[in-house]
């Protein structure tokens, strides 16, 4: 349970969203511990809603972390599951201003979709993430220049201030490696995604530099899943799996289709991500001889 603060003080958890950026966290904790407080009553959604005078499935949402919180409904719920000390209801209410705080990335809603909005969030906070990819280059990791010929590919119909929005947007993402403390980013990529000539010659030559560089620091890993191991675990396609430091928020795998995305959180899933993550970064090239081949493939370019 989140403990009470002093005027003026911070919990360890708007702490960890002031310096991680995230609101996304602070959401996706408070709407854990109404869960929790619910649950430890018994009380259905449909009653918790009606206590509120809304739906269950806003009830849920709220505890997904998936929309913003009103100060009144929060205070509602804490009076109705039983939650009468006062410093337990103002360590919780504190959070609802902070959870509903509009992260940098609002300043692109015009080109972000609500669907990548919370990984954008979530990505922010993340303590470690780890990736597979099969056809292009993790975009934590993409020059400006191959990140416009992903966009473009996406959008062959976009203006160039749209294209130019878009891939802004996944530059900014970006500064979250160069902060004092940064995830550790571990990414396995398809050989295939590394020798496709996206944005052509140039291009290519400038992203391969860029992931020579990459690997030098001592939080980005990248392993190459290279053509001559056949099939793999990960014949489902690329997924992404994100840990956070805070006990209560689970590990989030990631799914990203065409137009929509998967938010995968259930242990059995986890679970199963897990073990193929793992199997991946064994058939995978092993790290140490990643900066030999990332050189060979530029020499062939």
């Amino acid at each position: 349970m989140i403990t009470a603060r002093a005027e003026g003080d911070e919990t360890p958890l708007t702490m960890m969203a002031r310096e991680r950026g995230s609101s996304t966290v602070l959401r996706i904790l408070l709407g854990s511990q109404l869960r929790r407080l619910r649950e430890g009553r018994n009380i259905t959604l449909e009653a918790a809603g009606h206590s509120i005078r809304a739906s269950h499935s806003k009830i849920s949402r709220m505890e997904l972390g998936r929309v913003s919180f009103r100060t009144r409904d929060v205070a509602d719920l804490l009076t109705f599951y039983g939650v009468t000390e006062e410093s337990e209801r103002e360590a919780l209410l504190s959070l609802v201003t902070q959870a509903n705080r509009p992260g940098w990335w609002h300043n692109y809603d015009d080109v972000l979709p609500n669907w990548f909005e919370a990984y954008v969030g979530l990505e922010e906070a993340a303590t470690r993430i780890r990736c597979y990819e099969v056809q292009f280059i993790p975009g934590l990791l993409q020059t400006e220049g191959y990140a416009r010929a992903v966009v473009m590919l996406g959008h062959p119909e976009g203006t160039e201030e749209e294209i130019q929005r878009r891939v802004d947007l996944r530059m900014a993402r970006q500064r979250l490696l160069e902060r004092n403390s940064p995830p550790h980013l571990w990414a396995v990529i398809d050989e295939a995604a590394l020798r496709r000539p996206l944005g052509g010659p140039d291009v290519m030559r400038g992203q391969i530099k860029h992931l020579i560089e990459a690997v030098s620091s001592p939080t980005v890993t990248v392993q190459v899943m290279p053509f001559s191991a056949g099939g793999h675990a990960a014949a489902g396609g690329p997924f992404s799996i994100l840990r956070f430091a805070e006990r209560d928020l689970p590990d989030v795998v990631y799914l990203e289709q065409l137009t929509s995305a998967i938010y995968l959180d259930k242990r059995e899933d986890l679970d199963r991500y897990q073990a193929v993550m793992e199997r991946l970064c064994l058939d995978a090239v092993p790290v140490s001889e990643t900066k030999k081949i990332l050189q060979g493939i530029l020499d062939d370019i």
